[in-house]
């Protein structure tokens, strides 16, 4: 009877590590990929905000309401994977949980009743719950950032919605220090206050249309 419990034991903990492995080492993995994207764009961000300003003193009210608008886009795509950054992290809480009350278990109570505490944490019943409550949250989170999204890109486009994007618009501008009507009053007259919308679409512009564009269709 020893030698039994001894291998269902053995057995058990085999097949407990192996999926905390799994989760711990694939978790990581995403969250390693997802914070550099998410510095990435960040980086992309401050870049962006730069040439706000910059576009603002040629006093191209145009221009660079335009570029309000895609830092919008920006800040919400990097909004939507730290949302992401934060469900990794819920699955390693949960693993390492599991492997705190595991390792305590054989501390305390030797291996017999540790297999007893591992069998009921990991019971297929109580884990099948765990993970349908996580998935709920996750798609919960999933649905509220596509929403989000959604309904700032219908702000954005829908010409039928001019007041409030002209809102959003102006909120960006406030928050990063740009006034544009004292701007267009300070701004040199001539030929380059009078740059055309098109003008002011450098390349790096289109990279980061690009970049946002394959975000929102991975």
């Amino acid at each position: 009877m020893h030698v039994h419990v001894h291998n269902t034991y053995a057995h058990t903990s085999k097949h407990l590590w192996i999926h905390i492995l799994y989760l711990t080492l694939t978790g990581f993995s995403h969250n390693s990929g997802i914070e550099k994207e998410i510095g990435a764009l960040q980086l992309e961000e401050k870049k962006l905000v730069a040439e706000i300003k910059k576009t603002a003193k040629t006093g191209n009210e145009a221009a660079t309401k335009i570029l309000a608008r895609q830092l919008i886009r920006l800040r919400q795509q990097i909004a939507n994977l730290q949302g992401s950054r934060a469900q990794m992290r819920g699955i390693a809480t949960h693993t390492q949980a599991v492997h705190a009350q595991s390792s305590i278990a054989v501390g305390m109570k030797g291996a017999s009743k540790a297999m007893s505490a591992m069998n009921k944490q990991m019971a297929p019943a109580k884990q099948a719950k765990v993970i349908r409550e996580f998935q709920k949250q996750s798609a919960q989170m999933d649905m509220t950032t596509e929403m989000m999204s959604d309904a700032i890109d219908d702000a954005l486009d829908d010409d039928e919605a001019e007041d409030e994007t002209e809102g959003l618009t102006n909120q960006v501008l406030d928050e990063i220090g740009v006034d544009v009507a004292s701007q267009l009053s300070s701004a040199p007259k001539g030929r380059v206050a009078g740059k055309t919308t098109e003008d002011v679409s450098s390349s790096s512009m289109n990279d980061l249309e690009n970049r946002l564009a394959a975000l929102r269709n991975p």
